[in-house]
């Protein structure tokens, strides 16, 4: 069985503000009042996409993936050879992705074009050249109306960057999670021997903190911390006790 969560496909009837099938929802909207949306933000490797996955299922909400997103974007730039550096032609290429989300059995797929990009968009080439999508405005401006509409449709769990400060910053949940710089590449490696990538682990740590210092310093929508985010420190603690920890938090303020 299979649902589909989200798809490009529908949003030619959204670019008018308006939803012929439901008669809501406007793409320009930055007004979500955030009633039933938990925004967790946080660096590279903090493992916001595990925990988020988990809480929602905790709490019977959608999943937003919104890493997945540009890296779908940053996958079909570099399959069609569009020039990392052009951001008109980066911009392009995102507003021309077919992308859809689709809840399987076996976990959300991640569909672009048509074609299922749910372990392509993980490779480490994807990896190493997201950032350079991740910084061009045209290209977060599209990704953000495409989260916000997944937002407005059910209540959501939606990870990334700038959840909390831009796509919605009046969610009453924010959640900023975080651990050391070695935890977080520790967390990483594992997940890429899981699916029999190599790691370099000296390699990875300092990738990672190259991430860091780019998404912390990027002109459009900066990794912060929102001023009413509730900061998690993950080092020492499991996926067991994060999950809990996040899904109390959550409880407690939706």
């Amino acid at each position: 069985m299979s649902k589909v969560l989200f798809s490009l496909r529908r949003l030619c009837v959204l670019r008018n503000g308006f939803d012929t099938g439901t008669g809501t929802y406007n793409v320009n909207n930055t007004s979500h009042d955030g009633d039933k949306i938990v925004a967790i933000d946080g660096p590279a490797g903090a493992g916001k996409s595990t925990v988020s996955r988990r809480v929602a299922a905790m709490l019977g909400f959608a999943f937003l993936d919104t890493g997945a997103m540009y890296r779908a974007a940053t996958w079909r730039a570099l399959k069609h050879g569009v020039a990392l550096d052009d951001a008109e032609a980066v911009t392009a290429s995102t507003r021309a992705m077919r992308l859809e989300l689709a809840e399987r059995n076996a976990g959300l797929r991640v569909y672009a074009d048509g074609e299922d990009v749910t372990d392509a968009i993980r490779s480490p080439e994807v990896t190493r050249n997201i950032f350079r999508l991740d910084q061009v405005p045209g290209v977060r401006r599209r990704l953000v109306e495409l989260q916000r509409e997944f937002g407005c449709r059910r209540p959501t769990v939606a990870e990334g960057r700038d959840i909390g400060t831009v796509v919605f910053p009046n969610a009453r949940c924010k959640i900023y999670l975080d651990a050391s710089l070695e935890c977080r590449a520790r967390r990483r490696a594992l997940e890429m021997e899981e699916r029999g990538v190599p790691v370099d682990f000296p390699a990875l740590i300092e990738e990672i903190r190259e991430r860091d210092e780019k998404t912390m310093n990027r002109a459009d929508s900066p990794l912060r911390r929102a001023a009413d985010a509730v900061l998690v420190d993950t080092t020492d603690m499991n996926l067991e006790q994060v999950v809990d920890t996040l899904t109390s938090l959550a409880r407690e303020r939706l």
